[in-house]
């Protein structure tokens, strides 16, 4: 039995039309409970889930966030526990026949003169770090290149302060696939473009094994390498030119299978001589004020819950909108988590065209999902119901307040590139360290993530914030999360509070003056390529 509860009783609601509303409360309300209002609970409800404010009878709506997430399968009084045994989902929303850019004007005011410190690149994006990247072509040469790694570090980058990390790009791709299915476009181009992201200063040095499908001339085809380098070249106003002495036909390779590698110390010693060039010239880097405009982050949620909808991704979507309003770019992602929001984004499209790519992009999921014979209420795990989420319907109301209310101006399949500023869709699959990966590859040079439950995610590559959605976490997880969310529920801050602290909190990590938990324990997961090609 769980301690008496030191505050009153506190339940959220989300709309006035809502007839449900989430408890508040650590350690949940037991039945008897008198909430304010005067309603007394029939069950104990726990922290995060719903309890009925008025009797539902069966086959009606449940409303929350003023959207049907259930129908009744039976009649539930009012004070019941309104939980996922007692919905029946809603079927999809059709991709026909959607609002396409119908929202009414963004006025906001641009937001002017916040800046931070960053690392300018010869392409004109800035980087929040300086990290040299080893790009794998194959799983196989991991276990080399992760002890290179080691040694770099213990040996080489102790005379090179200015260099902030090296890593492995590691990955399960580049071979056992079938590599020229249509599909397979997808992970060869997320590779290709993880390993421009600002963050590694223009530097490309590639490990290969040999005998793999994709070979490094196929990861980095030496006409785009031509077009990428003289575009570099001809901006001599940029005294960071970091390309350096390669040409479109020098791509840095080590390949393990060479005949001059005799034994395993000798193609650990020819990646460290392959690295020592390029931590040269990202030694001789600096820092340079930059306008806040030059931000792209990349914000995601993982093991949510019911508050994930309340604290912390509200919080994030006002800071979407400050970060839109200074000029930046701002990408949010997991489509099987906004599928059933659809209408809410085309409608915020800043063209048809935009909305329509929304669409293509959800019905190219649909069909993905069809093929592996799963539906889209696979998706809320065992850790989301257990935080009051019932089902997807409403995990998506709470995931798309992340993209707050800024006209959405760019829709990016998985593995592209962002061509432009503004808040931006990139399609991409639910799965943390999927989405994150596929985030890398469009650019951002920062990262936010929310989480309920709690997960130590982590990447090597860019600076990743925790946002906590429950007070309760922050606490338990005190060294792991960057931000409490959930101090919005206990009262003690408002979603507007949080915003700007989190908003600012961005300014002191990209700039190198602060680091974040993630950063300080080094938790760093590898990279997961979405593969959607046959497996050979």
């Amino acid at each position: 039995m769980s301690a008496p509860n030191p505050r009153p009783p506190l339940t959220i609601r989300m709309h006035t039309a809502d007839n449900v509303a989430i408890v508040a409360n650590d350690g949940g309300l037991p039945a008897g409970t008198v909430l304010p209002d005067g309603l007394t609970l029939v069950d104990r409800v726990p922290q995060g889930h719903k309890v009925a404010l008025v009797g539902i009878a069966k086959d009606a709506a449940v409303l929350r966030y003023n959207v049907p997430i259930g129908y009744a399968l039976q009649d539930i009084p009012a004070g019941a526990w309104v939980h996922e045994r007692l919905l029946h989902m809603p079927a999809a929303r059709s991709l026909t026949d959607l609002p396409r850019a119908t929202a009414a004007a963004w006025n906001a005011e641009p937001l002017e003169g916040y800046t931070f410190e960053g690392y300018r690149n010869a392409d004109g994006s800035v980087g929040t770090r300086n990290i040299l990247a080893i790009t794998t072509t194959v799983q196989c040469v991991a276990g080399v290149v992760d002890f290179a790694v080691q040694r770099i570090k213990e040996q080489l980058l102790p005379r090179y302060p200015n260099v902030d990390d090296v890593i492995g790009l590691e990955h399960s791709y580049g071979c056992g696939v079938a590599i020229d299915a249509p599909d397979a476009i997808i992970p060869i181009r997320t590779l290709r473009n993880i390993s421009k992201n600002p963050n590694f200063g223009g530097e490309v040095m590639v490990v290969s094994l040999g005998c793999e499908k994709l070979q490094p001339e196929r990861l980095f085809p030496p006409a785009q390498r031509a077009i990428e380098i003289v575009a570099a070249r001809a901006d001599s106003t940029r005294a960071t030119d970091t390309i350096g002495t390669q040409t479109a036909s020098d791509l840095d390779v080590v390949c393990l299978q060479a005949e001059q590698h005799v034994g395993f110390m000798s193609m650990i010693d020819s990646v460290l001589a392959s690295a020592v060039p390029h931590l040269e010239r990202l030694n001789a880097r600096r820092r340079e004020t930059v306008p806040a405009s030059e931000l792209v982050v990349g914000v995601q949620c993982g093991g949510s819950d019911a508050f994930s909808g309340v604290t912390a991704n509200p919080a994030v979507g006002y800071c979407t909108d400050l970060l839109v309003r200074a000029g930046a770019t701002v990408m949010f992602s997991e489509t099987t988590e906004v599928r059933d929001a659809i209408e809410q984004m085309t409608a915020r499209a800043t063209t048809p065209e935009i909305a329509d790519a929304m669409a293509r992009e959800m019905a190219w999921y649909d069909a993905y999902l069809d093929r592996g014979q799963a539906d889209r209420s696979a998706n809320t795990t065992p850790g989301n119901k257990a935080g009051g989420l019932s089902n997807i319907v409403e995990k998506a109301m709470g995931s798309i307040i992340k993209s707050g209310t800024a006209p959405i101006s760019g829709v990016l399949s998985p593995g592209e590139k962002l061509q432009h500023k503004g808040l931006h869709y990139a399609a991409t699959p639910a799965s943390d360290f999927i989405c994150g990966t596929l985030q890398l590859a469009a650019g951002m040079n920062l990262h936010v993530f929310t989480t309920g439950r709690g997960t130590p995610y982590g990447l090597a590559e860019v600076p990743v914030i925790k946002v906590a959605t429950r007070t309760d976490l922050a606490r338990r997880w005190h060294d792991l999360m960057d931000v409490n969310a959930g101090r919005i529920a206990d009262g003690d801050a408002t979603i507007e509070d949080t915003g700007w602290e989190l908003f600012h909190l961005m300014l002191e990590v990209a700039s190198g003056r602060k680091k974040t938990w993630a950063e300080h324990w080094k938790l760093h997961n590898s990279l997961v390529l979405f593969n959607p090609a046959p497996i050979t």
